[in-house]
């Protein structure tokens, strides 16, 4: 709202943090430095800004943009954004839809402030039930119409791309944090205007630019996380040598190479790095690196003008994929495929491409997912990409709530029998697959000492160990009396389809354990439920593995099938007790006898029966 005296002035909502200043948090920028240290980061805090620069109307967002860089040059922060629909601004044959909010918003600051130090992790966050805009046969009726664009010539590549909204009733900042760390390491940043709130927690960033050096770092190619190291290894590999997947990131690397020569140097745009992949939580992302030298008297609008919006969110030729991109998708991007980002005191300015982004107007959020349409992308191919893509919001179809809104530990369940742990180092291997994919830091040596302070303490009986790694490295473990072991228990089948089979959070062991739970045993005297996936292909028990005797081979559904790679079943695989197997629900009747298996409880004889009886 605006002051008597024309000022700008946030509304404070309830649960808003207080900076060391006094004024009451509005931003956070938390940036990759995409140069040199990967480690290094922009790390900061904003108050109230001094001023706030606002285009509503496409005419007014050069001049906004001006004043922009005007103001870093005398020494001011300013942190905002650009829609998608801002395109229009900078070229009248860039296709957009009229859409809701400003097309372009800056804070100006005076001064940056630290990183508050108080934690919103207590916040609760409440379970978000996304809603997709878009249906299955809609997605490969419009794919058809991409694909005959293509066959046509009228374009190479196509980004498309639909939402999903949902209600939210919560605080927008402790969503931003538990948002943040399950997409870390990326150019997240949280803006509130008062009008809405930004929570940006994007890993690609859109462009660089500091004196006279610009970098640009599309990212183009899609692969999901593996249940192992090796199958991780295996599909970054993939990612990084299928034709399709380099094809569409090089089209990509064309348009922007083209786009950067605009405002570069003579032969001074040069590609230093093709192919890279980075490890994401939930995904594998492929991006390419495009540098130039700046030509002298080069200004931000001319930055933008060259690249905006960014060719890997467009499509190519950008023109023509923008006219499509209009008539498929129905209504305006908004912040999402625009640009977030911040310009400096001095002008040095960073902005993300704004994926993985929510954007909150009263109760409404909004999410956008798409990829990259060439003319060998198969429907099936990409509509499972966009659920990998949108995993950062949740495993599979679940409330957000259940995965990435509150912190988690790693977790690894060991039996301690008179002063000796089972499989010790079995766990320690796993959990060390965890810690790479999640990106914990690991030292074995920590965890090692801390399991042997707790055995040195338990030196008789059988005890259960949770043994536990924080996000900071910090191991703690925890001892637990273990009543014998049961000659033989009761199952009951899932009574609908486990949709996170595929999650990150079940084929690695953590502390978010909330969709398993949500499969508990129902009837008296159940030991545990027997999981299946969509696909109607059984998986696993929510704490133990499944081996089924069929055809007189017993069997265990294979890691593809989405499960957690037990330390009891890969010994008996191993050993020649088990083997892989694919075995469906309509494959049960014909099951001579089941066992659920573990490290801690070994293998127990298991009946399945009817939880209704």
């Amino acid at each position: 709202m605006r002051c008597a005296s024309g000022c700008w002035r946030a509304r404070r909502r309830p649960g808003r943090q207080d900076l060391p200043d006094g004024s009451v948090l509005q931003t956070l920028v938390d940036f990759a430095e995409p140069r040199g240290d990967a480690t290094a980061r922009l790390r900061v805090a904003f108050g109230a800004p001094s001023r706030v620069l606002v285009a509503r109307t496409p005419d007014e967002v050069r001049p906004v943009l001006e004043t922009v860089e005007a103001l870093a040059r005398e020494g001011r922060w300013c942190v905002g954004y650009l829609r998608y629909e801002a395109a229009a601004a900078f070229d009248p044959a860039f296709a957009v839809h009229a859409g809701e909010g400003p097309l372009a918003w800056f804070g100006v600051h005076d001064a940056a402030q630290p990183w508050p130090e108080t934690d919103t992790a207590g916040d609760r966050v409440p379970a978000v039930d996304w809603q997709a805009g878009l249906s299955r046969a809609a997605f490969d009726r419009n794919m058809q119409a991409i694909h005959r664009a293509i066959g046509n010539g009228e374009l190479y590549q196509l980004n498309y791309t639909a939402p999903l909204r949902a209600e939210f009733h919560g605080h927008a900042r402790a969503w931003f944090e538990a948002l943040r760390k399950a997409q870390p390491d990326g150019y997240a940043a949280f803006i509130d205007t008062g009008e809405e709130q930004v929570l940006s927690v994007s890993p690609e960033l859109f462009f660089d630019w500091h004196g006279d050096r610009i970098l640009a770092r599309p990212m183009k190619g899609t692969a999901p996380r593996g249940a192992t190291a090796a199958e991780d290894e295996a599909l970054a590999l993939r990612l990084r040598t299928v034709p399709k997947e380099r094809a569409e990131n090089v089209m990509i690397v064309d348009l922007i190479r083209n786009d950067l020569s605009r405002v570069a140097q003579p032969f001074s745009v040069r590609v230093p790095r093709l192919f890279h992949t980075e490890a994401l939580p939930t995904v594998w992302q492929m991006t390419s690196d495009v540098e130039a030298a700046v030509r002298d008297g080069v200004s931000l609008v001319d930055v933008f003008a060259a690249l905006f919006p960014c060719g890997s969110i467009t499509g190519a030729p950008k023109v023509s994929a923008m006219r499509m991109i209009r008539e498929l998708e129905p209504e305006a991007r908004g912040v999402y495929c625009g640009a977030v980002g911040v310009v400096r005191p001095g002008g040095h300015a960073t902005f993300n491409v704004p994926i993985r982004t929510v954007t909150l107007r009263g109760t409404e959020a909004r999410c956008g997912i798409g990829s990259g349409i060439t003319a060998d992308a198969g429907a099936d191919a990409e509509w499972e990409e966009w659920r990998h893509k949108r995993a950062f919001l949740g495993p599979g179809n679940t409330p957000v709530s259940s995965a990435a809104m509150s912190a988690f530990e790693l977790l690894e369940t060991l039996a301690l029998v008179d002063g000796t742990l089972r499989d010790a180092p079995a766990h320690l291997s796993r959990m060390r697959n965890a810690a790479a994919h999640f990106g914990y830091p690991w030292n074995e040596a920590l965890l090692a000492e801390c399991l042997q302070r707790l055995s040195d303490d338990h030196s008789t009986g059988a005890w259960r160990v949770r043994l536990l790694l924080d996000a900071q490295g910090q191991p703690r473990a925890q001892a637990f009396a273990m009543d014998a072991a049961p000659a033989r228990v009761r199952l009951q089948l899932a009574a609908r389809a486990f949709a996170e089979a595929d999650s990150e959070f079940s084929r690695f062991k953590t502390t978010h354990r909330a969709h398993y739970e949500a499969f508990a045993p129902t009837a008296p005297g159940v030991f545990d439920t027997l999981l299946w996936n969509r696909r109607g292909e059984i998986t696993e028990c929510t704490r133990g593995n499944i081996a089924l005797l069929l055809d007189g081979r017993w069997l265990t559904p294979p890691l593809r099938c989405g499960l957690l790679n037990g330390i009891g079943r890969a010994n008996r695989l191993r050993d020649g007790q088990l083997a892989e197997a694919v075995v469906r629900v309509d494959d049960l009747p014909r099951v001579q006898a089941l066992a659920f298996v573990n490290s801690l409880r070994g293998w127990l004889d298991a009946d399945l029966c009817d939880p209704q009886k």
